[in-house]
């Protein structure tokens, strides 16, 4: 039986990780600070045979017993609310804990993948993005703590894959949504069912013709899934290319949610790309994927899912102390 480390097990993407490998049949060790990351996503793991979790921080010397023969980093803060509040937590996950997650990988001689991100890609001159687009970041900007540290993150993992050997694998993901997604993290999609829900007016910032691309959840991990198994060590993108502005996607939410709110307009935050989109050739033509689930049906489940959270959760604001994890 193959065992794999999934780093930020208990986040959105780390716990659909962990059950799709234990679907699998793999033994899986989640590892989870729970800084952002949420035990109930995780919580229906823990009587399975095949799982175990630690609470650590992969910032810190990583020690797990036994063999390996995986390891995904998904641990990191992902949202704009996350990494501007704990921006140094942000910048040691993706130096420090990417350093300690190739160093277990050496030991162990396990192949490792880690998430990337379309941020790498800053604000676009070029569209639609293609892994050998350079991107246009700006690192001493708000979001550069974030951008630079998935970066260095890349530089870091090719560079043990050129001077160690070492079996590695880059997936860049765009904007992805589904089930376990929280309400507060600042994303879009979360930000405007939660609006809708809570009776309040959806907020665009900017004139809204910016755009994203949003690829379900299922997609995205069928994709890490490949790219895990394939043979390429370079970066590929893994989202869904059907593009849509800010403007029209609030009124889809506003179609889907059945609400009369209105559509408000505040100022676009700094750095904020104006375009987003994957040029996913190199997935099809390495790994034969393609996203499958439509976003009406996609956007109809995660409304499901968010309708059945309580109003406690569906108002609630975190009040967590970040201050200790933002010491040097």
């Amino acid at each position: 039986m193959k065992r794999i480390l999934i780093t930020g097990a208990a986040g959105f993407l780390g716990s659909h990780l962990c059950d799709r490998f234990i679907k699998e049949g793999y033994q899986v060790v989640g590892m989870d600070n729970l800084i952002t990351g949420d035990l109930k996503n995780i919580e229906h793991l823990f009587p399975h045979p095949h799982f175990e979790f630690y609470h650590h921080d992969v910032s810190r010397f990583i020690h797990v017993p036994g063999k390996l023969d995986y390891i995904l980093h998904f641990a990191s803060p992902a949202s704009p609310i996350d990494y501007l509040k704990i921006p140094i937590q942000t910048l040691k996950v993706g130096s420090l804990g990417i350093h300690n997650c190739l160093g277990l990988a050496r030991e162990k001689k396990a192949r490792v993948l880690i998430a990337s991100t379309s941020e790498v890609y800053g604000d676009p001159t070029v569209h639609p993005q293609q892994e050998t687009y350079w991107g246009n970041v700006n690192p001493v900007g708000p979001r550069g703590v974030y951008d630079e540290a998935k970066r260095f993150q890349e530089a870091m993992t090719m560079a043990y894959h050129t001077f160690h050997g070492l079996e590695t694998r880059i997936v860049r993901i765009f904007n992805t949504y589904g089930p376990r997604m929280r309400l507060n993290d600042g994303r879009v999609l979360p930000a405007f069912i939660g609006q809708a829900l809570r009776g309040e007016d959806l907020t665009v910032f900017g004139d809204g013709s910016q755009t994203r691309s949003f690829c379900y959840v299922d997609d995205l991990v069928e994709g890490i899934y490949r790219l895990l198994h394939s043979d390429y060590a370079g970066p590929v993108n893994i989202g869904n290319p059907d593009e849509i502005t800010i403007r029209d996607f609030a009124e889809e939410i506003i179609k889907l949610t059945g609400t009369t709110q209105k559509v408000i307009y505040k100022d676009l935050p700094q750095d904020d790309p104006k375009q987003r989109q994957p040029d996913i050739t190199l997935a099809r033509k390495l790994l034969g994927w393609e996203p499958k689930v439509h976003r009406s049906e996609g956007l109809k489940i995660t409304y499901e899912y968010f309708k059945s959270l309580s109003t406690d959760e569906l108002n609630k604001v975190e009040h967590k102390d970040f201050a200790k994890y933002n010491r040097v």
